[in-house]
């Protein structure tokens, strides 16, 4: 306990309804001559993890709760990098997160941006170089454009078995591996009444694919397509049980791919995916398995959380 810091000075958002949590100072040293490296350490640093598990966990945070660790980029090519985090660990992609960081940059003048017009503001993370497009008018942030690495197919129709039966799932890696199941598959709809029996099969399927490191495991229904293209609504199962509260950005990724990959995005289509707190994330697919996905953003607030060294809880408790 002694090794973590006082006190944290944080800056929240949250994207489309999932938080993250940006510390861009006190932060103890962290060695590495990349972000992929840095991720690769990160667990094995007793502060800074010890820090991760502060601003994760209760009182301070929850279960649910996401950020980042500010970083220097692997060149000067990135703005800066980041080591995206939850409750049980470190994360090599995060589009929710990409999307906060765009407007955390341009908000504290780290990035000059226009009061009209667009501004790209270039991110390191595990997984690659990535870009948050920070959309302005009038003055203000209107939405931000995540443009990830290349996402490519892994493999189709791949038979799973689980407590409600055999089911046929698609995986795809958008920077960290996603497992995509129609949720009518488990006998479930993305509703908030379904959302415990959504995780246990979430868990489930991930569990059966060890050797791929699945990292999320999307659950969606179809809906009716719009003018512009097909409609989904998802629950995305990330890390151990946790639920993205948004559409999820690196999931909708894996959605774009494997919709492309089903001749369902003609040139030009755009990709409507909802949460189950009824936010939406648009996406298209471009050539070479590019994807672009656009949300909104908002800062919820700053925070200094302060870690007494007489409180017996120290860096907390997960429920």
């Amino acid at each position: 306990m002694s090794t973590t810091p006082h006190s944290v000075r944080t800056t929240d958002y949250h994207t489309a309804g999932e938080p993250f949590r940006i510390v861009d100072e006190d932060l103890p040293p962290v060695p590495g001559d990349t972000v992929a490296e840095r991720r690769a350490l990160a667990l094995r640093l007793g502060p800074l993890d010890e820090l991760r598990r502060l601003l994760v966990r209760e009182p301070r945070g929850h279960s649910g709760m996401y950020g980042g660790f500010i970083v220097p980029p692997d060149d000067d090519g990135a703005h800066f990098g980041v080591l995206f985090w939850h409750k049980d660990g470190y994360s090599t992609a995060c589009g929710h997160g990409t999307m906060a960081l765009g407007a955390w940059a341009v908000d504290t003048g780290r990035v000059p941006a226009p009061d009209d017009g667009d501004v790209p503001v270039r991110i390191d993370v595990p997984s690659g170089r990535v870009t948050a497009t920070v959309h302005r008018a009038g003055g203000r942030t209107t939405g931000v454009t995540f443009r990830n690495v290349p996402t490519r197919v892994l493999a189709r129709k791949v038979p799973v078995t689980t407590t409600s039966g055999t089911v046929e799932v698609d995986l795809a890696d958008s920077g960290a591996c996603y497992v995509s199941v129609p949720a009518r598959a488990l006998g479930l709809d993305t509703t908030r009444a379904s959302l415990p029996a959504l995780v246990r099969a979430g868990r489930e399927i991930r569990a059966a694919f060890p050797e791929h490191d699945v990292y999320g495991v999307i659950l969606y229904d179809e809906l009716p397509d719009t003018p512009t293209g097909p409609h989904q609504r998802n629950v995305t199962v990330f890390a151990d049980g946790q639920i993205d509260r948004s559409p999820c950005g690196s999931g909708t990724s894996a959605r774009l791919a494997l919709l492309g990959d089903e001749g369902r995005l003609a040139p030009g289509d755009t990709f409507t995916h909802g949460s189950v707190a009824d936010t939406v994330f648009t996406g298209r697919l471009l050539p070479g398995g590019v994807t672009e996905v656009t949300g909104v953003t908002y800062r919820t607030g700053t925070h200094t959380f302060v870690l007494d060294p007489h409180d017996d809880l120290g860096t907390g408790f997960l429920l």
